[in-house]
C-alpha cells in the first residue's frame, strides 16, 4: 500500500468517526469539562465555553432516549443472571429518563419553556437519573467481569500446557475483559461527575475535580467510539 493510499484510508476512518453524532457529542463533552476544569467555577472565558458547549451538546441528544427505551424492551442474552438483567434494565430505564428530561432542560435554557424553577428541578432530577444509571453500569460491569474471569480461568486450565494467547476464544474473552474494565472506570468517573454537578459534596468534589473527571471520562468515550481499522489482507 502506498503512502497516499494509507493516508486516504486513515482520513476515511476520521470521516467515518466524525460522521457519528455520538462522537461529535463526546468531543464537545471533552471541551465542556476541560473548560470547567480550567475555570474552576469562576466567571470568565472558560466558564462561558463550558456553559455554551453544555447547551450545544443537548441538540445532539434530541430523541436519543429512544435508544435506551429500545434496550429496555429488548431481550437479554440467554444465561445472564437475573440480578444483572435487572441492573441492566434499570440502567436503560434511568438513562432513558435522563435523556428525556434533558430535552425539557434544553427547552428551558433556550427560553421555549418559560417555567425556570420547574426546569431547574427537572434538571436536578435528570442528573440523579444519570447518576443512578452510572451506578447500575458500574455494578453490571463488575458482575460481567466476574463472569468473564471465571470463564477465562476454565480456559486457562484447559490450555495449561499450551500458549493460551494462541487460542482465539481466550483472546476474544481477554479483549472483552479489557473493554469492560475500561467501561467500569468510565462509569465510576461519571458517578463522581454527577456528584459534582449535583453539588452533593461541594467541598471535596469541586468544579475543578468535576472537570478533571469529566474530561478523562469524555476521552474514554471518544476512544470507545473509534472505528476498528481495516484488517490487512495476508497474501
Amino acid at each position: 500500500m502506498s503512502t497516499l493510499d494509507a493516508t486516504r484510508a486513515e482520513l476515511a476512518l476520521v470521516v467515518l468517526y466524525l460522521n457519528k453524532a455520538e462522537a461529535r457529542d463526546k468531543i464537545c463533552r471533552a471541551i465542556q469539562y476541560g473548560s470547567k476544569f480550567l475555570s474552576d467555577g469562576l466567571p470568565g472565558t472558560a466558564q462561558n465555553v463550558d456553559k455554551s458547549t453544555s447547551l450545544a451538546r443537548k441538540v445532539f441528544r434530541l430523541f436519543k432516549f429512544v435508544n435506551d427505551l429500545h434496550g429496555l424492551i429488548s431481550p437479554v442474552p440467554q444465561g445472564t443472571p437475573l440480578p444483572l438483567v435487572l441492573l441492566g434494565k434499570s440502567k436503560n430505564a434511568l438513562l432513558s429518563t435522563f435523556l428525556f428530561l434533558d430535552q425539557i432542560v434544553w427547552l428551558g435554557r433556550t427560553g421555549i419553556y418559560k417555567n425556570k424553577e420547574r426546569a431547574e428541578l427537572i434538571g436536578r432530577i435528570s442528573l440523579f437519573c444519570w447518576m443512578g444509571s452510572s451506578i447500575c453500569t458500574t455494578l453490571v460491569e463488575l458482575g460481567e467481569l466476574g463472569r468473564l474471569s471465571a470463564s477465562m480461568k476454565k480456559l486457562e486450565k484447559r490450555f495449561k500446557d499450551s500458549d493460551k494467547y494462541k487460542n482465539e476464544e481466550y483472546r476474544a474473552k481477554l479483549q472483552k475483559s479489557n473493554e469492560r474494565t475500561l467501561a467500569l472506570v468510565k462509569a465510576g468517573m461519571d458517578i463522581v461527575v454527577a456528584v459534582g454537578l449535583l453539588q452533593l459534596a461541594p467541598k471535596k468534589v469541586t468544579p475543578r475535580v468535576t472537570g478533571a473527571f469529566g474530561f478523562v471520562s469524555s476521552l474514554i468515550s471518544c476512544y470507545q467510539l473509534l472505528p476498528s481499522p481495516p484488517k490487512s489482507k495476508t497474501p
